[in-house]
C-alpha cells in the first residue's frame, strides 16, 4: 500500500513540486497556536457587510435565484461593474463582451496567467508582491522574473522595467502590477502609470493589473493602468476589499473583447459561473449610491487607523515607505535588531503576543521588513502598538528607547 501510495503521487504535475504553501498562511498557523495572541496578519476587513448589500442577497435567494447564472455573470452585475469603472475611473468596457465575473480577484488571478501562459513563458513581477502570482505561474509552466523595487521607494520605474525587458526579451509574455501594493501600501501617481504604459506600448507584454484596493487610495484619486494602455491591460478587482465582502467570493476582470473571450474558456471550465445571491449582493454594493457611501465611511476609517500605526511605528524606530492605499504598514526593522525578519517576527510573537508577518514572504526587497494590516478596531490597535513598544524597549541595544 505505501508504495502505490508513492506512485500516485509521483503522477500529479510535476509543476507542482516548485510550488511551496503560502508563506503567509503558514507563519499565521504556525503563530495561533500562542495563548493570548494578537493578529495583525491577514488581510481581512474587519467591518460588517452592509445591511442593504446583505439583504440583496436574502431576497435572490427568497426569490428563488437558484439556477445558472451565465458562465460570464449575470448581466446586471456587469452592467453595475462596467458603470462602476466609468464613474470611478473613466474606463470604457462593454459589459456583453469585455467583463467576466470571477470567484474573487483570487480566481481572476488564476483564469489569466493559466490561459495566458505556455511553457517557459516569463512573467515580471516587480517586488514585494502578494505571492500569489507566484505559485500560478509556476503551475503553468511559466518563470517569474522578479524586479527588486526597493531601491526605489518600492515603485517600479521605467528604467527597472526596461532592463528586465532587454535582458529577457521576447519570451516575456506578461507582467504584473499591484496597486495600492499588498504588501507596501505603496500606490503609483498618473505621471508613473503613464511612464510605465509607454515603455509597455513598445511591447506584446499582457499587462496584469490587479487594483483589488483601488477603492482604499487615501491621497488622491485611483489611476488605472487600462486609462493609459487599454489594448494590453486586463484590470482585476472586485468588492471584497472596498465592501469588506471577503467571503462572497467576488470579483472580476475587465478587457479587451479578444483577450477576455480566450479568458472565458478557462473561467468557463473552471467554475462554471459565480453564486447567484453573491453576484446580487455585489450589483447592490457597485450600483447604488449607498454601495459608493458604504466604501467612503470605511477609507475614512482605514486612513485614521493607518496614520495612528504609522505615527506610533515610526517613533519606534521603523523606517515606513508611504502607504497611500490598500490597509497594510510594510516596516524595515530598525538597526540593531535581529534583521532576519521570519525571527524578529517569531519572537515578537512568542515573547509579545503580537503576530506580524515576515516580509521575506513577499518576495527579493521584502527581507528586513514585517507586515502589519491594520484592517483592525482602534482597540486592537492601540494593544498591539503597546506590545511592540513594549518589545522594542526590552530588545534595544543599551535600553535607550523611551516610551
Amino acid at each position: 500500500m505505501p508504495r502505490a501510495k508513492q506512485t500516485l503521487v509521483s503522477s500529479f504535475n510535476r509543476n507542482l513540486d516548485l510550488v511551496q504553501p503560502s508563506a503567509i498562511r503558514a507563519f499565521d498557523n504556525e503563530v495561533s497556536g500562542i495563548s493570548d495572541i494578537l493578529k495583525l496578519t491577514l488581510g481581512e476587513p474587519d467591518f460588517n457587510v452592509p445591511e442593504h448589500i446583505k439583504q440583496a442577497a436574502i431576497t435572490s435567494i427568497a426569490e428563488n435565484d437558484s439556477h445558472y447564472a451565465a458562465s460570464n455573470g449575470t448581466i446586471a452585475l456587469r452592467q453595475a461593474i462596467t458603470g462602476f469603472l466609468k464613474d470611478q475611473y473613466e474606463l470604457d468596457f462593454d459589459a456583453g463582451s469585455e467583463v467576466i465575473v470571477t470567484v474573487g480577484a483570487t480566481e481572476a488571478i488564476y483564469t489569466v496567467l493559466t490561459s495566458l501562459l505556455n511553457k517557459g513563458d516569463k512573467v515580471l513581477l516587480p517586488t514585494p508582491i502578494f505571492p500569489l502570482y507566484i505559485p500560478v505561474t509556476l503551475v503553468g509552466g511559466g518563470e517569474p522574473v522578479f524586479i527588486d523595487t526597493s531601491s526605489n521607494d518600492f515603485i517600479l520605474s521605467p528604467e527597472m522595467l526596461r532592463s528586465a525587458i532587454e535582458e529577457h526579451g521576447e519570451s516575456i509574455k506578461a507582467i504584473v502590477l499591484n496597486f495600492p501594493s499588498n504588501p507596501t501600501g505603496v500606490t503609483y501617481s498618473a505621471e508613473e502609470i503613464e511612464a510605465l504604459a509607454n515603455v509597455l506600448r513598445e511591447t506584446n507584454i499582457v499587462v496584469i493589473s490587479d487594483e483589488i484596493y483601488s477603492e482604499l487610495t487615501y491621497e488622491s484619486t485611483h489611476i488605472s493602468m487600462a486609462k493609459y494602455l487599454p489594448e494590453q491591460t486586463i484590470l482585476l478587482n472586485g468588492v471584497s476589499k472596498s465592501h469588506a465582502m471577503t467571503g462572497y467570493r467576488i470579483g472580476f476582470l475587465a478587457g479587451p473583447a479578444e483577450l477576455v473571450s480566450k479568458l472565458s474558456l478557462i473561467h468557463q471550465f473552471t467554475i462554471t459561473t459565480a453564486t447567484n445571491s453573491a453576484m446580487a449582493a455585489a450589483t447592490e454594493a457597485l450600483s447604488t449610491d449607498l454601495g459608493r457611501q458604504d466604501t467612503l465611511k470605511m477609507k475614512a476609517e482605514y486612513k485614521t487607523r493607518r496614520d495612528y500605526i504609522y505615527e506610533t511605528m515610526t517613533s519606534l524606530g521603523f523606517t515606513i515607505p508611504n502607504p497611500k492605499g490598500a490597509f497594510y504598514i510594510f516596516a524595515k526593522i530598525p538597526a540593531g535588531y535581529d534583521q532576519d525578519d521570519f525571527a524578529f517576527a517569531r519572537d515578537l510573537a512568542h515573547n509579545n503576543k503580537l503576530a506580524v508577518i515576515p516580509g521575506s514572504s513577499f518576495g527579493p526587497g521584502g527581507e528586513g521588513y514585517i507586515r502589519l494590516s491594520y484592517a483592525a478596531s482602534m482597540t486592537h490597535l492601540q494593544e498591539a502598538m503597546k506590545r511592540l513598544s513594549l518589545y522594542m524597549v526590552a530588545n534595544k541595544p543599551n535600553n535607550d528607547l523611551v516610551l
